[in-house]
């Protein structure tokens, strides 16, 4: 499998800045033009100090996000479809073989659920 986590992230420039009574955080303009997800309402998740998630609460692709969903799961998996889309001949069927390994590292992991209380 080819590695596809070398790539670079896009970052985009801002500053906070006052708005009225308020405080607003304002972004060059090539990150609306490149994302125009991010013209409508938005929410910030503090994810450790000095590092939010931007979320799109109207867009597209995020607009059934509620506070019971994790935003780091849905941006990962978010980022799994873009990759499984841009890069379709990386996927892999997994075997017998491999369904065992991850049976193996996930033995005993609570995911918090009523189906563990079945297992």
């Amino acid at each position: 499998m080819t590695d596809t986590t070398s790539s670079q992230a896009e970052q985009y420039k801002g500053k906070v800045t006052a708005v009225g009574n308020s405080k607003g955080i304002r972004f060059e303009a090539a990150f609306f033009k490149a994302h125009p997800e991010f013209n409508g309402e938005v929410r910030a998740t503090v994810l450790a100090s000095g590092q939010v998630l931007l979320s799109a609460v109207a867009g597209v692709r995020l607009d059934a996000i509620d506070n019971d969903n994790d935003p780091v799961m849905l941006s990962f998996l978010q980022f799994m479809e873009e990759q499984m889309l841009q890069h379709p001949e990386l996927i892999e069927t997994a075997d017998k073989a491999q369904l065992l390994h991850i049976a193996k590292l996930i033995d005993g992991v609570s995911t918090g659920s009523s189906a563990d209380a079945h297992n």
